[in-house]
This record gives structure tokens, sequence and C-alpha cells, in this order.
């Protein structure tokens, strides 16, 4: 049940800052700007949108990979509790996961790093 307003609170956190977020990304893409202080506003909110939503993104990665490796740990200490001789296979099976959790909060971090720079 906790684990449920855990999400709850993240899933309404993210819409949060999705809403806010939306009035400072609703300039019109197709005109030109008038001149160039209003080229230099334009570009300006683009790089702040990416910074943005790069921030949104690491965090919510690194904010899921945190709680599933703490429940994924809790659940090995406590198999490890229940049945002591299989501590090794038990072991091995949650460094396994937690390798795979990881391995998406780096795929998580290469994305912001492309938003970043490359669009």
């Amino acid at each position: 049940m906790k684990h449920r307003k855990v999400c709850a609170l993240l899933l309404l956190t993210f819409l949060l800052a999705a809403l806010f977020a939306v009035p400072a990304l609703a300039a019109p893409l197709d005109a030109p700007p008038p001149d160039m202080a209003a080229a230099a506003s334009s570009e300006g909110q683009v790089v702040s949108g990416k910074a943005f939503a790069s921030g949104i993104a690491i965090g919510l990665a690194a904010a899921g990979g945190a709680i599933a490796m703490g429940i994924a740990v809790a659940k090995a200490g406590g198999s490890i509790a229940r049945q002591p001789e299989s501590a090794g296979e038990i072991r091995s099976t949650l460094m396994l996961g937690l390798v795979f959790i990881e391995t998406a909060i780096i795929y998580a971090l290469l994305v912001v790093i492309l938003i970043i720079f490359v669009l």
C-alpha cells in the first residue's frame, strides 16, 4: 500500500511540473521573430525548455531506480533472513537485478545528454 502512495505522489509531481511547463513551451514555431531581442528570447526559451525536460527526465529515472533498488534490496534481505542457506543465489540474483535497474538509469542519462547537446 505504501508503494502505491509513493507512485501516486511521483505521478502527481510529474503532472504538476508538466502543467507548469506548458505555458513556457507554448511559443509558435512558424512565426519568425520580429527583431533580435525576440530571437534571443525564443532561443532562451528553447534552452530553458531543454534544461527543464532534462531535469525532469533524469529526476524521474533516478527516483524510480532508487525506489526499485530499495524494494529489491529489502526483498532480498527478507529472503536471506528466511533461508540463509540460499544467500549466495539470492545475492547473485539481486546483483544482476540491480545492474539492470542501473542500466535503465544510465540510458535515461544518455537520452538527457542527447536532448541537451543534439536537439
